[in-house]
């Protein structure tokens, strides 16, 4: 099994992991040498890595908007 094959089953430890899985993923494919397979295993586990730090922005990004009174409240998406 590849190295790209076994990373595209874990999940990032956070977002930094993910941006961090993601640029290194984009090197690789704009480098232009990776085999065939290789390169449509990394565009898919670039697709998950992108869809995973779009949701902790959005996650962040809602979590500043709730506010109640002078205070932030803490944002619980399983809540919702």
């Amino acid at each position: 099994m590849s190295k790209t094959a076994k990373s595209a089953a874990a999940a990032p430890a956070d977002f930094e992991a993910g941006v961090v899985e993601l640029e290194t993923l984009i090197g690789a494919l704009e480098a232009g040498q990776l085999p065939l397979e290789e390169a449509l295993a990394a565009y898919q586990r670039g697709q998950q890595l992108l869809k995973f730090c779009e949701g902790k922005l959005a996650n962040a990004e809602q979590q500043l908007k709730i506010l109640e009174g002078e205070q932030l409240k803490p944002f619980n998406p399983e809540a919702q």
